[in-house]
């Protein structure tokens, strides 16, 4: 559970430096690539369409914290090349902080309007920890596609299971 949210921002920021490296250091070749025979929709989607919908999401996630309604809006700027990647999740992390900063530390209990049923709520707290989920996971999908189509992967905390004495069980 998270306390107050100057504890929840320094986490995020964390999280945002993460996915920042990690689609920085995507090779030129990422900018064009998409998943091969994809049927559509998400599972379709190129890296710069994953960005963009991570950078919307943060803040799809954030009004609904602040009791604003699950607004989905479409991320305002391009997202072609790793530079726009970069800019968007770097934009996206400034509103975020402009949307939560000075928001009272009791909103992380106070009860938000579920997404698909306005009758349920659910903490504050999950609210940000859901769109947190969501931003992690859009970050390791595009890690996932690196590693499939040869590139570097970034790790995490910068060490590898070999650097800290694990090998994979044969």
């Amino acid at each position: 559970m998270i306390s107050d949210m100057v504890s929840f921002l320094r986490w995020f920021d964390g999280v945002n430096r993460r996915a920042m490296r990690d689609v920085g250091t995507l090779p030129a070749e990422a900018e064009t690539w998409k998943p091969p025979a994809a049927a559509g929709g998400e599972n379709a989607w190129s890296i710069g369409q994953l960005v963009s919908h991570m950078a919307a999401s943060r803040l799809f996630f954030a009004h609904a914290y602040r009791l604003e309604g699950w607004r989905a809006e479409p991320w305002p700027a391009p997202t072609r090349n790793r530079e726009q990647w970069i800019t968007a999740l770097e934009r996206s992390g400034d509103r975020m902080h402009a949307l939560l900063d000075g928001t009272p530390d009791e909103w992380l209990q106070r009860r938000v309007p579920g997404m698909d049923d306005l009758e349920q709520s659910i903490a504050g707290w999950r609210v940000l920890m859901m769109g947190m989920e969501h931003d992690i996971h859009h970050r390791s999908q595009i890690d996932t596609y690196a590693g499939i189509e040869g590139w570097e992967v970034q790790q995490i905390y910068g060490r590898r299971a070999e650097d800290v004495g694990l090998s994979p069980q044969r």
